[in-house]
């Protein structure tokens, strides 16, 4: 059984890590709401995006022929897996949920005799998969020094992916995130960026037919490495909701099981130091007997 003393230190060790929990617990709520406000503006642009390179698509007659980032390799050997994760911990299963996912993708593609490539985007995504794919990791990109979430640091992984495909390192590009949809709830995500799925472009409605100037192959060749930077950055909108979100959650928890422990311990404190009492009264009132 702890003695007094070391009760009494366990007490204290608890209520400040309980401190700590609901300081980190309200850093995260202050945060979450602008994060939130940013990801839920930057999903009607993304989407917009998307649709107008759908809709260009549809008006291409030689399919073929139209720029790799559209139409790809025409290969489907080689897979760029870009696997976007934080680079703090302390958020619950946020960064957990994103490398299940991508683990799943990764082991579906070996089993189909793909070849993987990986780059990560967040420390926490590193951490997690070089035990069993250090091999396969070819890019390491973190942004411990971005405060926020901008468009400049994901210009720049948008960047590095197009160099790596015009250079013919991969042939088919996916990216992994969570998608925000409430503090509790968020969704993994992986969703192929080179090229555009078949499946998606008939899902443009007949509505969104527009008429382009200059032609359809000028505005896609401008516009398609401007789409991918901006679905990464939709990414990173969604990823620093999320993280905020699951943060929240996590240091709730933590700090209600730190007040519970504090109430388990003290009650232990009060019985040790009670038995306590009551042992030296008894010897107390023995040793005046004895006389």
């Amino acid at each position: 059984m702890a003695s007094l003393d070391d009760l009494k230190k366990r007490i204290s060790s608890v209520k400040s890590t309980q401190k700590i929990t609901k300081a980190m617990k309200m850093v995260a709520a202050a945060k979450l709401r602008r994060a939130q406000e940013n990801a839920e503006r930057g999903r009607p642009y993304s989407e917009k995006m998307n649709n107008i390179i759908l809709n260009l698509s549809n008006g291409i007659a030689d399919f073929e022929n139209a720029p790799k980032l559209l139409a790809g390799t025409g290969q489907d050997k080689v897979h760029l897996c870009v696997v976007m994760t934080a680079d703090r911990g302390l958020c619950g299963g946020f960064n957990t949920n994103i490398i299940k996912k991508a683990k799943v993708f990764f082991h579906k593609l070996s089993e189909s005799g793909k070849k993987i490539k990986i780059i990560t985007v967040g420390s926490k995504g590193y951490d997690q998969l070089k035990r069993l794919y250090k091999d396969k990791i070819i890019e390491r990109i973190s942004f411990k020094e971005s405060k926020n979430a901008n468009y400049f640091d994901a210009d720049k992984v948008g960047k590095i992916i197009i160099e790596k495909f015009e250079k013919n390192e991969f042939d088919v590009c996916t990216i992994f995130y969570n998608q925000f949809k409430n503090v509790i709830t968020q969704i993994p995500q992986e969703q192929q960026i080179i090229p555009l799925k078949t499946s998606e472009k008939k899902d443009v409605s007949s509505e969104q037919n527009y008429e382009f100037e200059p032609n359809e192959d000028e505005i896609l060749l401008n516009l398609l490495p401007k789409n991918i930077s901006t679905q990464i950055f939709k990414a990173m909108l969604e990823n620093s909701a999320s993280e905020q979100g699951s943060r929240m959650s996590a240091m709730d928890n933590a700090t209600r099981n730190a007040g519970e422990m504090v109430d388990k311990l003290t009650i232990e404190y009060n019985r040790s130091r009670q038995a306590a009492i009551t042992k030296e009264l008894i010897e107390i009132i023995s040793g005046a007997e004895s006389l």
